[in-house]
C-alpha cells in the first residue's frame, strides 16, 4: 500500500501516562504533515482542536485504559470530548462486566455513550484479555449498542499479549470495521492487520510505519 493511502488509515497516537502538551503538539504536527489522524488524551482536546487544520481527524479516549468508570461518567466524558472538538471517540468496554456475563449492562453503557454524541464511536474490547467466545460476545454487544467500529486493545492492559493480532482482527471484522491497535510498530505488521481486515491502525509509531511504505 502506498504511503498516502496508508497514512489516512493511521491514528497517530500519544496516550501514555506521562504525555505532555508538547508531546501532543509534536504528534499533531507529524500527523498533519504526513496525512495521518491523531488519537490524543481528552485533557488536550481544547488546545488542539482550536488550532488544528480542518482536515485533521482528532480521536480521543473514554474510560481509558480499564473501562471501569461509572457509566454516567463515561457518557458525560464522551459528550464533553465531542464538545471540546473530538471527531471520534475510542471507548473502553468494561471487560470485567463482560467476563461476568453482564452483557446487557455493558451494552446499555455503550449505547448511552453512542447516543450522547453525533460522531463515530469505536469500542475497545481488549481482545488480548478475552477468549474467542468472549470476543464474539464483546463484538455483539458493540453492534447492539450501534457502535461504528471495534478496536482491538488499549495497549495498556496487564497480561495482554501484543495488543492486536491477526486472529483477533479476522474475528472482529465479521461484525464491524476494525481498528487494530497495540504493538504495531512497522509497515509489515500494519499491513498484516490491514490484510486481515483492519480498516484503521492505531499506533504511536505512525512515522516508522510509513517509512516502510512505498511512495
Amino acid at each position: 500500500m502506498k504511503r498516502a493511502a496508508l497514512a489516512a488509515k493511521i491514528d497517530h497516537t500519544v496516550l501514555g501516562p506521562t504525555t505532555t502538551a508538547g508531546d501532543v503538539a509534536r504528534v499533531v504536527d507529524e500527523a498533519t504533515e504526513a496525512g495521518m489522524n491523531v488519537c490524543i488524551p481528552p485533557c488536550y482536546l481544547d488546545s488542539v482542536a482550536s488550532d488544528a487544520p480542518d482536515a485533521l481527524t482528532i480521536a480521543t479516549v473514554v474510560g481509558f485504559p480499564h473501562g471501569q468508570a461509572d457509566p454516567e461518567i463515561k457518557r458525560e466524558a464522551g459528550s464533553v470530548a465531542w464538545k471540546a472538538g473530538a471527531d471520534e471517540l475510542d471507548v473502553v468496554l468494561n471487560v470485567g462486566r463482560l467476563k461476568a456475563g453482564e452483557d446487557d449492562a455493558v451494552a446499555d453503557e455503550l449505547r448511552a455513550v453512542v447516543a450522547s454524541v453525533p460522531i463515530p464511536v469505536k469500542v475497545i474490547i481488549e481482545a488480548g484479555l478475552l477468549t474467542d467466545d468472549e470476543t464474539h460476545r464483546a463484538c455483539e454487544v458493540a453492534v447492539d449498542a450501534d457502535a461504528d467500529m471495534l478496536k482491538t486493545s488499549t495497549g495498556f492492559a496487564d497480561g495482554e499479549p501484543s495488543g492486536a493480532t491477526v486472529a483477533a482482527v479476522e474475528l472482529m471484522a465479521d461484525y464491524l470495521p476494525v481498528k487494530a491497535s497495540g504493538g504495531i510498530n512497522d509497515y509489515e505488521t500494519a499491513m498484516a492487520m490491514i490484510e486481515a481486515g483492519a480498516e484503521r491502525i492505531g499506533a504511536s509509531s505512525g512515522l516508522a510505519i510509513l517509512d516502510g511504505a512505498p511512495s
